[in-house]
């Protein structure tokens, strides 16, 4: 299923598997979705899949089902207790919980793209259908448009001037050396910039790519989650119709710092996105259903203002690590930036165990977090540090003939399943480097 393989390119998922699949003991379908669940008796029994192509179904059958989907799939499909949005104050005593649940209050999402720019020539698209509306749209809680380089600063929510020069003449590894560590995302073009022609022999690329996933294309109106079938495939309608209103601006009417405005010279990069309009084949999801879990992870163990700076809750279960700031983007309900400082933190394994379902695993965002906390254990590191574990732990299960749960609670088992991981070269706790 290429669901199980989240965030990686075709070219290493066939390296990866070209074993397994010559020898015809791993099967890969591409192109497919989950649509059905069976469960039983507290063990998912089955889960059919469908071709997006042709609509044709397969069911299939397996001792441990992992959920390696953006949204956690798998969690409605199966049945499996779960949480979206955002939990009440009440539920964890988080400080900055609402003071009411409010499941359809999630991170926005981002449809990314690659751009080129060359200076002289025109790749301008045809307008955007939604663009009349992106480019007038202005939320309460912004500085001025959405499509416009002013925007919150993350931290204090003032507002932050942005700049974009495509292919500044600096040296690309000195281009943020005299800026504030916090200052990256306001020099847009450098910012998550996977190409830098600088660094490469003269004439080899005419251009720098930078991966445009800005504030700017942002999309916050609405839901992926809980919301019935047809609002998640609008939200995604949407939220690709602003990235390519956002490109459109730019090509158009974006200032210039010599005067002008537009610059027609950038040109999106399906080569890179593998589909023809050139935006990714799938949006950027910052928060999923996330499964009622035996250790739920909250603000009280990695905020550093309620844990202080010497790390916070060390986990006797922990399978991984990780560290980011608490990082919530402008969401559904209305919410602007929730940025706050957190400390390096571990991966409990209580918190890739369902509290009831037997066999199935979260392999992603999809762990036992809150909205909250979600903002740093969404990260791609965590994710695959999950993934990683969730694999290791369903292998690990049948061989020994045991379950998730009694891996998790019985310290003789848990010890057995951490020795595998640390011979396989899993970091489960971060050095304490006090007195250093």
């Amino acid at each position: 299923m290429s669901e199980l393989l989240p965030g990686i390119g075709p070219a290493l998922t066939a390296l990866v598997n070209a074993h397994y699949l010559i020898a015809g003991r791993l099967t890969v379908l591409t192109e497919h979705r989950s649509v059905t669940a069976e469960a039983d008796n507290d063990v998912i029994r089955a889960v059919t899949l469908e071709n997006l192509r042709t609509g044709d179904r397969t069911t299939v059958t397996a001792r441990y089902v992992i959920d390696a989907t953006e949204t956690g799939e798998l969690l409605e499909l199966g049945g499996v207790e779960h949480a979206i949005g955002a939990e009440a104050q009440s539920e964890f005593d988080e400080p900055n919980a609402p003071e009411q649940a409010q499941p359809l209050n999630q991170q926005g999402m981002t449809v990314c793209f690659a751009l080129a720019h060359n200076e002289g020539e025109n790749h301008t698209i045809d307008r955007p259908a939604d663009y009349g509306f992106w480019r007038s749209y202005r939320p309460d809680f912004w500085p001025g448009p959405l499509l416009g380089f002013q925007a919150p600063d993350p931290r204090s929510l003032e507002s932050a001037p942005r700049t974009f020069v495509p292919n500044p003449d600096i040296d690309p590894l000195a281009i943020n050396a005299d800026r504030s560590a916090d200052a990256g995302d306001k020099e847009l073009w450098g910012f998550r910039r996977i190409l830098a022609r600088g660094m490469h022999r003269p004439g080899a690329f005419d251009s720098d790519i930078t991966l445009v996933n800005r504030p700017l294309n942002d999309y916050w109106l609405k839901p992926l989650v809980g919301a019935g079938e047809e609002v998640p495939a609008q939200a995604v309608a949407e939220a690709r119709q602003l990235s390519l209103s956002l490109l459109y601006w730019l090509q158009t009417e974006a200032p210039r710092q010599d005067g002008g405005t537009g610059f027609p010279g950038l040109g999106i990069r399906p080569d890179i996105t593998g589909i023809d309009d050139g935006l990714a084949k799938a949006p950027y999801v910052r928060e999923s259903r996330r499964i009622k879990a035996v250790t739920t992870v909250t603000e009280h163990d990695v905020a550093i203002d309620l844990v202080g700076p010497h790390g916070g809750t060390r986990h006797r279960d922990a399978v991984g690590v990780g560290s980011y700031r608490i990082d919530l983007h402008p969401s559904t309900g209305g919410d602007n930036y929730l940025d706050i400082g957190s400390v390096p933190f571990e991966i409990p394994l209580g918190a890739l165990v369902p509290r009831r379902v037997r066999n199935l695993l979260p392999a992603g965002k999809n762990i036992g977090a809150t909205h909250i906390t979600n903002g740093c254990y969404r990260l791609h590191p965590v994710e695959w540090n999950v993934g990683e574990v969730a694999g290791a732990l369903a292998a690990h299960c049948p061989t020994e003939g045991v379950e998730p749960q009694q891996v998790q609670s019985e310290d003789k088992r848990y010890e057995a399943f951490a020795l595998l991981l640390d011979r396989d070269g899993v970091q489960r706790h971060w050095p304490d480097v006090r007195g250093y």
